[in-house]
């Protein structure tokens, strides 16, 4: 990535001036910034420096033992890779079964491996959300997260067993689901200690995002409940589940930001009863984060299934869905929202997600980012979705953002206020190979002529617009809302 970045150094520049356009090629800046703290304010994440953060980032999760060895962590280099593209965060897995490999024993070892893996991404600005990650209960049917110790049920001798994602529907699988949700054998109290140490391990180090507290959870048994309208009688057990989990974290740390997931049907387009009175409880933690994932159905049935790909065409009304149901928690609970998982590699179904984010002013973490690889993910179309000039740090109260992946148009307008820096907006790597040409209203333009971070600065009250636009476009190529949300909304 060095050299890449060292060729691009080398274009010439010219300045960009506040209202009065000019072409400036992006020179990268290769000395990192340590990332900072980051916390919950009501419905936005808050830097340090009193600035809305915006986050875009990827998973990578290692779900195979020994966990975490060389060759499967991240390296200085792909966080290097990560940064240049304009990536502030990192879902990283970590799972049950590596904190606690045998009851009782928290591995001192790969917490230590961890560490390293945190100090690595953070040191370059990286943002990291700590996941809990699960697929398929356990290792007994073929799946991963809670170490078999935990849990007594067993498949039967002739129960079928049809991967994932069908392996849910599993008689035995649902048995044990029921046993972590009733806390039959301690499975919670020991994943509670375990979620602890990990708090305690790296809970307080800047950079580290906060604890998601499962990945894809399923219900048990009740699930058939949930179908079509959500299952209000489970999610109060689910709940209760979370902040037990959550309370256990808030012992290593009371601040600490704990990001919940929904019950996994929220992927089979189940809306979530989470934090809705009076079916469940509303929430007295202000540090409580929505973890939703947007995936396509249609499109994941064509995946795993071999369902015709046609289908496609059903994801925006599906999507739609989706993020309705996003809306509908968001503003009932008044939690900041990351979606933590979605993309299946159709640019289409990826700029489903994307667009409805950028109108929420909502980050997200697209599904998945290898450590063992040979080449750049972010150099195709996928890359000229994922790869965006956005706001990742705003000294103000965000308005709108609209963003064009094809020919890079960018505008976004906030609200200033007093901030001890100024409004960072990354420059995107993929979508202006001739300069770009930016323009501030309301505000002033701060940054060296041709950064790959453009800054702005504001009087406290100031109504800014910021447009960043390839010297070949008037900038005005811009999508149209989809859904009614606007960023802030």
């Amino acid at each position: 990535m060095k050299s890449l970045l060292a060729r691009v150094a080398t274009l010439g520049v010219l300045m960009a001036i506040p209202t009065v356009p000019a072409v400036a090629v992006a020179v990268a800046d290769e000395t990192p910034t340590p990332a900072g703290s980051v916390r919950i304010d009501g419905r936005y994440f808050v830097d340090e420096f009193d600035r809305t953060v915006l986050l875009h980032g990827v998973n990578t999760v290692d779900k195979d033992a020994p966990y975490l060895e060389a060759g499967e962590a991240l390296t200085s280099a792909d966080a290097d890779l990560l940064v240049g593209h304009g990536f502030n965060t990192v879902r990283l897995g970590t799972s049950f079964d590596a904190l606690m490999p045998e009851r009782g024993r928290i591995d001192d070892a790969y917490l230590d491996r961890l560490a390293a893996v945190v100090d690595t991404l953070t040191s370059r600005g990286i943002q990291v959300l700590l996941d809990n990650h699960q697929d398929g209960l356990s290792t007994v049917w073929g799946g991963n997260g809670f170490p078999a110790w935990a849990i007594e049920a067993r498949p039967g001798a002739n129960e079928p067993n049809p991967g994932f994602p069908l392996y849910n529907l599993m008689p035995s699988m649902n048995r044990g689901w029921d046993e972590v949700w009733n806390n039959t054998h301690g499975a919670l109290d020991h994943l509670g200690t375990a979620l602890a140490a990990l708090a305690s391990k790296v809970g307080a180090t800047p950079g580290v995002l906060g604890i998601e507290v499962m990945n894809e959870p399923w219900p048990g048994s009740p699930f058939p409940t949930c179908f079509p309208n959500g299952c209000p009688d489970f999610d109060r057990t689910y709940q209760a589940a979370m902040q037990k989990l959550t309370d256990a974290i808030r012992v290593a740390n009371p601040t600490l930001p704990v990001f919940w997931e929904p019950n996994v049907t929220w992927n089979q387009l189940m809306p979530s009863n989470l934090a809705n009175p009076p079916r469940t409880p509303a929430l007295t933690d202000p540090n409580i984060a929505f973890a939703p994932h947007d995936y396509c159905i249609p499109s994941q049935l064509a995946i795993y299934l071999g369902l015709p790909e046609d289908l496609r065409v059903l994801c925006t009304v599906t999507q739609d869905n989706t993020w309705r149901n996003i809306d509908a928690i968001t503003q009932r609970a008044g939690v900041p929202t990351v979606v933590t998982e979605f993309g299946d590699g159709d640019p289409t179904v990826l700029g489903n997600t994307l667009r409805r984010a950028d109108e929420r002013f909502v980050g997200w973490q697209y599904w998945h980012f290898d450590a063992d690889r040979d080449t750049d993910p972010f150099l195709g179309e996928v890359g000229r979705q994922l790869v965006r000039t956005y706001p990742q740090a705003t000294a103000g109260t965000p308005g709108t953002l609209q963003f064009d992946p094809d020919g890079g148009d960018f505008r976004y307008t906030y609200t200033a206020r007093a901030s001890a820096k100024p409004t960072e907006i990354y420059v995107s790597d993929r979508h202006y190979p001739d300069g770009y040409v930016t323009t501030v209203d309301g505000g002033r333009l701060t940054s060296e002529p041709g950064a790959r971070i453009v800054t702005v600065e504001a009087a406290p009250g100031a109504q800014v617009t910021v447009s960043i636009h390839g010297p070949g476009s008037d900038g005005t190529n811009l999508p149209n809302a989809t859904s009614g949300g606007s960023s802030g909304s």
